[in-house]
Formats: structure tokens, C-alpha cells, sequence
């Protein structure tokens, strides 16, 4: 099934999701779009893909830029800015990858979610999720706000160091595609997480 477009969510904040995204669109040779950045004064995320394998040319500018790393919708109050959910339509280039905001159900504006603007999309989705304690729930709760709201997921990706009865239990109460994992990387360039991209997932499942 060729897929074209591919949306990136995570169960929680600083996850990985964006390092995961930033190896998945290298990877395919995708443009990569972060539709709302919140938080301005370490960096956009937009900026730290490129320095992970995306060439700049293949970032996409984001909808919105926030100065307040918080949560969409209070970000944009704080900067007297009004979201305009028009302005959320995934853009056409192809192939692509949109990477989120936090979790799925992070609001976008007072009362539009993420997990509201990926129904609309209907976009395949892979939930990004940390190996750590407290996974099986987050986890599996973001798989069920997923369905839900009909949102099509492609698979759950794992970062983090192993933890084989979590990973397992996730795919198998949840119902998903074990995508790989990402392991923590020391140091985090683009060779190495390119090279572990390589070895832990199976690029054909993306396409």
C-alpha cells in the first residue's frame, strides 16, 4: 500500500517523536512538516531535523510559530494569536511526514485536538511511544482516543532501551503493528540514527 503521507503523534512530550519522525523522512526521502511549533528559545523542531538527516530543502514552514513551549492552543493565546484550522491542511507535497504536537490529545485551539485534526486528515497515523514505566497505559489509551475518532493507525513505534512484556503487551492488547524500536543513542547524528533506522525497521512498511 503506498501510504503518500504519514502523521507522527506521540503518548506523551519528549518522547522522541521528533528524533522518530526526523529518521523516518530521511529515510523516505520525504518533506517534513511540523504544523504548530510551541517553543521557540531552544530551537524548532523544524530546525532540529535538519541537523538529524532532512535536507533543509525538504522542511516545510510551519503553519504557526509559538513563542511558549506549552500546549498549542494556550501558546497561541499567550501570543495573542488565533488558529485557523484551514491552516492546518496537510499541504500536498509527497511523499510526506507531519509530526505533532505532545500527545494525541494535545489541544490545537480551545476545542480542536489533535487527535480531531488526524480524523479529518485521514491520514495513516504511528504512535511514537517511550519504553519506560507508565507505557502500556499511555500507550493504550492514545490507541483507543485514536479509534475512536476512526483515525487509521499504521503502527506503534518504541524508543527507548528494551522492554520486551511492555512492547508486547501494547501491540497485543492494542491491536496495533509493532513497528521497531529506536534505541537512545550516544552520541544522536544523523549517521547514527540513520543507521538504526535501517536496522530496526522495515522501510516497506512506510511506503
Amino acid at each position: 500500500m503506498s501510504h503518500g503521507a504519514i502523521v507522527v503523534t506521540g503518548t506523551d512530550t519528549d518522547i522522541g517523536k521528533t528524533v522518530f519522525a526526523a529518521a523516518l523522512a530521511a529515510a523516505l526521502d520525504a518533506h517534513y512538516w511540523k504544523p504548530v511549533q510551541a517553543g521557540l528559545e531552544d530551537g524548532s523542531d523544524a530546525a532540529r531535523v535538519t541537523t538529524l538527516g532532512v535536507p533543509a530543502d525538504r522542511v516545510l514552514p510551519e503553519a504557526y510559530r509559538l513563542t511558549t513551549p506549552c500546549s498549542p492552543h494556550h501558546a497561541a493565546a499567550i501570543d495573542g494569536v488565533s488558529i485557523n484550522p484551514a491552516r492546518l491542511d496537510p499541504p500536498a507535497y509527497r511523499p510526506l511526514v507531519i509530526e505533532g504536537a505532545g500527545g494525541a490529545l494535545v489541544p490545537v485551539a480551545p476545542d480542536l485536538l489533535f487527535a480531531d485534526l488526524f480524523a479529518r486528515w485521514r491520514l495513516p497515523v504511528v504512535i511514537v511511544a517511550r519504553t519506560g514505566l507508565g507505557t502500556i497505559n499511555h500507550s493504550l489509551l492514545t490507541i483507543e482516543a485514536l479509534r475512536a475518532r476512526a483515525v487509521p493507525i499504521l503502527g506503534i513505534a518504541f524508543v527507548g532501551d528494551a522492554v520486551e512484556d511492555s512492547e508486547a503487551t501494547i501491540a497485543r492488547i492494542g491491536q496495533v503493528l509493532r513497528l521497531g524500536r529506536l534505541p537512545l543513542l550516544a552520541p544522536l547524528d544523523r549517521e547514527t540514527l540513520a543507521r538504526a533506522f535501517a536496522a530496526q525497521f522495515d522501510l516497506a512498511v512506510f511506503r
